[in-house]
């Protein structure tokens, strides 16, 4: 399975993305569910930028899940936009580290009807 994260661009340009990563390399947190499966860090990148491009690319490298960082559902007021717009094409688990629900905002969570 390919899995992608996408961060929060304004919090990329002090993070070194050490949280997501760890969960993801450690299956903890939002990656707790892949104990028993292969995965693959396909993408990691910000929201920012042309998301339709980002999108196609995801799609052209077959990721099937799209965890959205931590950091952008506490802080992006996009946060549910993205998330709905990258669940007409993914998976979408929108967290990465810490609890699974938010304080700002609950955490959006979706499956690709298939």
């Amino acid at each position: 399975m390919k899995i992608a994260i996408l961060t929060r661009e304004e919090t990329m340009q002090r993070c070194t993305g050490k949280g997501c990563l760890n969960a993801f390399f450690q299956k903890k947190d939002a990656f707790a569910h892949y104990l028993d499966r292969e995965v693959t860090l396909s993408v990691f990148t910000h929201a920012g930028g042309d998301l339709d491009h980002k999108i196609a690319m995801m799609l052209k490298n077959d990721v099937q899940v799209v965890h959205l960082s931590s950091c952008l559902r506490s802080k992006s007021p996009d946060y549910e936009a993205i998330a709905t717009r990258l669940s007409e094409y993914f998976d979408v688990i929108g967290y990465t580290h810490g609890p699974e629900e938010g304080k700002e905002q609950p955490t959006f969570i979706a499956v690709k009807a298939r």
